[in-house]
């Protein structure tokens, strides 16, 4: 079967023993998670030509994407797990200095490997440890330990558990915080990013101290209050894909991937998951990027809204310590 794995490029990690990151992922958080679907939809990615992987403890899809990643090296569409990237992610439960090693274990054993390429801190919150619940009571965040959160981390990638370490929804202030602190600093930021979220301030930073920026969301879903996607919706975005012969998603993908950054598009239809990986033989004009630069921006996900119960009160923390927008 003919693959497109040499058309998609890679980036180096700055973290040593990583192998290099695939520019775009395959995102696989659905809710609710059916196993039979994930396992489908991996397998069918596979032969596609993806090659890298996102999923978290909180997905629940650690375990079908581990059995169909085993499925399709047995059926030789991989010649080994060495030729995929897979992401893992702490939840927020598992913030706590003396759980993550024990919490990556437990995604290693459903992933059946015995390593992930890059394992995340989920966000920059830190609930009491316990089952992981949607939504979270307020008075369930505590504050995070930034410093022994991230040795545990650093002890994971020193095991070999993890070939590289990282974060996600981290805005610049919660870098800093874990800068001051790292040996290892974080290979890579996960956060929503798209043209209508275009995370400048970040990126530049990012960018200043050497870490790789993922894009969850790169087509603004998450957008669950049923008015309408504002990234799909953009005429700007549908005006130039008309011009240039491609869809709105594939544009707003190959911006992402010109700014230097890796989109994790979630997709489960096979022709979308094929659609999505032609964006790297064409570019977009200068005039097209200025454009796509003066889109209004919007930010979807956000910490109280997302995670937490409207009642109750953040007793130990203080929300602005958690949130994750900044412009």
């Amino acid at each position: 079967m003919a693959s497109t794995t040499a058309a998609v490029p890679e980036v180096a990690l700055r973290s040593g023993g990583a192998r290099p990151m695939p520019a775009v992922g395959m995102g696989t958080a659905k809710f609710p998670a059916v196993a039979e679907t994930t396992v489908k939809a991996v397998l069918e990615a596979v032969e596609v030509g993806y090659r890298h992987f996102d999923t978290a403890a909180m997905y629940a899809t650690e375990r079908p994407l581990g059995e169909a990643l085993a499925e399709a090296v047995r059926r030789g569409l991989l010649a080994s797990r060495k030729e995929v990237f897979v992401t893992s992610k702490l939840w927020c439960t598992q913030c706590h200095p003396q759980l993550v090693i024990r919490s990556l274990r437990e995604s290693l054993q459903n992933l059946q490997m015995e390593y992930v390429d890059l394992y995340l801190i989920h966000w920059p919150i830190s609930l009491k440890p316990g089952p992981a619940v949607f939504p979270v009571k307020r008075d369930d965040a505590v504050p995070f330990d930034f410093e022994g959160v991230w040795r545990a981390m650093e002890e994971c990638h020193r095991l070999g558990l993890a070939k590289a370490i990282g974060v996600s929804n981290f805005t610049t202030s919660h870098l800093h915080k874990l800068l001051a602190a790292a040996t290892v600093p974080p290979a890579v930021n996960q956060v929503e990013m798209n043209p209508v979220w275009q995370q400048r301030k970040l990126r530049g930073y990012c960018a200043e101290k050497g870490i790789h920026v993922a894009a969850y969301s790169p087509l603004g879903g998450q957008n669950w209050s049923g008015d309408g996607n504002a990234v799909l919706d953009s005429e700007v975005l549908a005006e130039i894909a008309r011009a240039r012969g491609k869809t709105v998603a594939q544009v707003a993908l190959r911006w992402i991937y010109e700014q230097g950054v890796t989109p994790i598009v979630k997709s489960f239809s096979k022709e979308r998951l094929k659609e999505n990986l032609g964006i790297f033989d064409w570019g977009l004009a200068d005039d097209d990027l200025r454009k796509i630069g003066q889109i209004p921006q919007k930010k979807i996900v956000k910490a109280a809204g997302m995670l937490f119960s409207a009642e109750g009160e953040f007793t130990s923390v203080d929300l602005a310590d958690m949130e994750i927008v900044e412009e």
